[in-house]
């Protein structure tokens, strides 16, 4: 009996539980592009707070004291009598409302929205607020609460403004910023000296444009005539929160370019033409170095096709020197072919999603503009591509003689997923630890989880299977392998070494990329928006190219000096540019950006050691193909026992 009342209880339980416990029901967005009419309701949703320079480190907008409830009527009658002049001969009914429409106080505060798999990614907690707007409603003035904070409030405040606070907020998808407060006469150095303030803004002014019953602009300023002052936090301060509100036409922006001002904010006019001017330099440099490259191997290859082919046999053996006399070994396959291999599939995989996610990008597919598409659509497009990566991987195993390619399956599937796990719980255990909103919660690391597992591993053993089954196993080398590998020569000059071969590599694609690799950093680790994906494509293509042509010129000069271990040097040769772009991290942390703290760098460190790597896998891969046809034609050309 004791069981079935405790059964009983639960259940009546229950639904209390799910609308107000743990599984409280989250609030639907409002859909972007809604037609109003007049005195409909405009939700404001906030999202987010954080340190200005450290766009990482972002916490639940409710981590400081806002208010989570919106005054009364008789609240905001009171408030206003107080904010009018002296003398004044009071206020009509409708001076506190808006057409009529008077305050309900119905909104609460603190309410988690429904979010998509890129927003949570991107660090993102929407919540509801208080605020009460209306379709074409003016507000000349409205409090939203009026409270007193004590030490405790007080010196959260003081804190965030004094860190460069800045609050995030939406209006359906266009984002609202703005400072929380600002401080003055402080030193650089020493900071807070006598004499010096810090100022709490507790009033913001919404100004939205509307364009054919739809909201196409919105932007919120603070204003410091309504400053409070909060230096001194042992001292509890009475503050009015308050907002206001202003509608306006907005005829010359339609609502589909609406996310042009925000580009424009950040891009143009100033920095746009230098952008050009930038990729036509690295252009040009390009051009001129594949052309360059192109006529040195093209002359130096004629003469060395003329004068194998004019060799007799006896005389071959007595002049037969550089790339041709180690045609018995250049084909020999390098050591660890499982990662080779492995390396080389999952590269080809990266590049086939890459052009996916931009050519998506151009082509408006993915929203570019809307907050993590581009980090969700990498996310499905690597779990969709699985199959090429494993495909490539396993035929280019089964070339080199392997047995064993369900290892090299498994070591595909697992090669650039394995790093960046351990590069996400690092940081995710540090962004926990902090309290912020950067941390991933469970419903997403749950569904990153079963896309790897129910669509990525199966699509990467797919593609070994067809590999198995239907790819060519011939590897087709024009010249045969002798049994005993040929010595290699020691002795090289110094500009022919290894090392030297590395830096050279690294750094020709790197300086095409240069540019552009400033206006990509400003985007993923500040406040700007990428939105210049054509030009990204055609650097990429660049980078691609400059790559595949210098991995070529390096490897002919390695077979020169007779040395026949070209597989592994190639790959990481063409893959050195994403040391340099790991290398250039540092110098944009430390020189052109003003992050600090343990969670900001764990952060930009962590993943752009992934990034860095994944450019490593995919040039690695490029140089190698392309090395490969390289090394396949020239001994196809010339004569060998």
């Amino acid at each position: 009996m004791a069981r079935i009342l405790s059964a009983l209880i639960l259940l009546a339980a229950a639904p209390a539980a799910v609308n107000g416990g743990f599984f409280k029901k989250k609030h639907r967005r409002q859909k972007a592009g809604t037609k109003y009419a007049d005195h409909d309701a405009v939700h404001v949703v906030v999202n987010k707070v954080g340190p200005f320079n450290n766009p990482t480190e972002t916490y639940r907008y409710y981590s400081l004291p806002f208010c989570h409830t919106h005054a009364e009527e008789h609240e905001h009658k009171a408030a206003l009598e107080e904010e009018m002049p002296p003398g004044a001969d009071g206020f009509e009914e409708d001076a506190f409302t808006a057409d009529g429409r008077r305050i309900k106080a119905d909104r609460v505060g603190a309410e988690r929205h429904k979010m998509r798999l890129g927003e949570s990614i991107a660090g993102d907690r929407r919540e509801t607020s208080p605020y009460e707007l209306s379709f074409q409603d003016d507000i000349e003035w409205r409090l939203l609460c009026k409270t007193t904070l004590g030490e405790r409030e007080l010196t959260k405040f003081k804190e965030a403004i004094h860190n460069n606070y800045f609050f995030e907020m939406f209006v359906e998808d266009l984002p609202l910023w703005g400072y929380i407060g600002d401080f003055e006469d402080e030193d650089a150095i020493l900071g807070e000296m006598e004499g010096s303030h810090t100022y709490l803004f507790p009033h913001l002014h919404f100004k939205i444009g509307t364009n054919r019953a739809q909201i196409v602009s919105v932007t919120v300023t603070t204003e410091r005539d309504r400053r409070v002052d909060i230096t001194n936090v042992h001292k509890p301060t009475t503050v009015q929160f308050s907002y206001s509100v202003e509608w306006f036409e907005d005829h010359e922006l339609p609502w589909k370019m609406r996310m042009t001002r925000y580009a424009d904010s950040r891009f143009l006019p100033g920095s746009f033409e230098i952008h050009w001017l930038s990729i036509i330099n690295s252009f040009v440099l390009v051009l001129l170095l594949t052309a360059f490259l192109t006529i040195i191997l093209m002359r130096v290859l004629k003469n060395d096709f003329s004068r194998y082919m004019e060799l007799d046999d006896e005389s071959m053996e007595e002049e037969e020197s550089g790339w041709k006399l180690i045609h018995g070994d250049v084909f020999r396959f390098p050591e660890f072919p499982v990662l080779f291999c492995a390396s080389v599939g999952t590269g080809v995989q990266l590049i086939v999603a890459t052009f996916f996610l931009l050519g998506l990008a151009l082509t408006n597919l993915i929203s570019t503009t809307r907050r993590g598409s581009i980090l969700a659509g990498m996310v499905v497009l690597y779990c969709l591509t699985c199959t090429i990566g494993s495909y490539v991987s396993t035929k280019l195993y089964f070339q080199m003689n392997g047995k064993a390619w369900v290892r090299c399956v498994l070591f595909t599937a697992a090669l650039f997923p394995a790093p960046t796990a351990i590069v996400f719980m690092w940081v995710n255990t540090i962004a926990l630890a902090h309290g912020s909103t950067s941390a991933l919660p469970f419903s997403t690391i749950f569904t990153i989880a079963a896309l790897f597992s129910l669509i990525a591993f199966p699509l990467s053993v797919l593609g070994g299977i067809f590999a198995k089954n239907y790819a060519s196993h011939d590897f087709n080398a024009p010249t045969r392998t002798t049994k005993v590998a040929r010595e290699i020569p020691t002795e090289v000059p110094w500009y022919r070494s290894r090392f030297f071969q590395m830096i050279i590599s690294g750094f020709l694609p790197f300086s095409a990329i240069y540019i552009e690799l400033h206006y990509i950093f400003a985007s993923m680790w500040g406040h700007q928006i990428y939105t210049l994906f054509g030009i990204l494509l055609f650097a990429f293509v660049l980078l691609i190219i400059v790559t595949s042509f210098i991995s070529v010129a390096l490897l002919y000069f390695q077979l020169a000096r007779e040395d026949h271990r070209w597989w592994w040097s190639t790959f990481i040769n063409a893959g050195m540019t994403g040391l340099f772009i790991y290398a250039y991290s540092f110098f944009y942390y430390f020189h052109r950006s003003g992050m600090s703290g343990v969670l900001q760098s764990s952060f930009y460190f962590g993943y752009m050691s992934i990034v860095s790597f994944a450019f490593f896998l995919m040039l690695g891969s490029a140089g190698f193909h392309f090395s490969l046809l390289f090394v396949k034609h020239i001994y196809a050309r010339v004569k060998c026992d």
